[in-house]
């Protein structure tokens, strides 16, 4: 189970408002949507969470380029808002670098059909174009000035978009959205 919510930092403190993301495809259009949120290009805070599995931060501030936070990519790149935030950039790939060159492809028709991208034991190997670490990628002091420490946000697991909400003094605000 997903829930995802956007705070948006005002004059008068937090206000959230739940969003849908089935119309968001890139990272782009997740800030577009966080810039919408906030006409006044005050700090705006998307806040993803996937049930048990990990949660992810994006930081919008004003005309800036978007600051991520993801627990466990791992855990994130087997959901479609999870792919939103990995980009090439924060997981350290040059673009494009996401399969294997054709080019290197040993074509000569005597393959014998068999998928050459798992090990014996059923892991992918290397050569699947499978390169997202396990745990935390992004930038951890992304909510360092908001009162959230780095410490604290790699420490946090479950209901961290609570914890987080929490620090912020905006739980009252997004429970109303939840």
């Amino acid at each position: 189970m997903y829930f995802a919510a956007l705070l948006a930092r005002t004059e008068d403190g937090w206000e959230a408002s739940d969003t849908e993301l089935d119309d968001v495809e890139t990272l782009s259009d997740l800030a577009d949507l966080a810039r919408e949120a906030s006409p006044d290009e005050d700090t705006v805070l998307v806040l993803i969470e996937q049930e048990d599995g990990w949660f992810g931060v994006v930081r919008v501030d004003g005309e800036e380029d978007p600051r991520i936070y993801v627990s466990d990519a791992a855990a994130a790149a087997r959901s479609s808002y999870g792919e939103i935030l990995l980009t090439d950039e924060l997981l350290g790939r040059q673009p494009g670098d996401d399969g294997p060159d054709l080019d290197a492809l040993d074509l000569d028709g005597t393959e014998d059909g068999e998928p050459d991208d798992e090990d014996a034991d059923g892991a992918p190997s290397a050569a699947s174009g499978e390169s997202v670490p396990h745990g935390p990628v992004g930038d951890a002091q992304v909510l360092e000035d908001l009162g959230v420490t780095e410490k604290e946000l790699r420490s946090m697991t479950q209901d961290a978009v609570s914890e987080i909400a929490e620090v912020l003094g905006a739980s009252e605000v997004l429970e109303t959205v939840r």
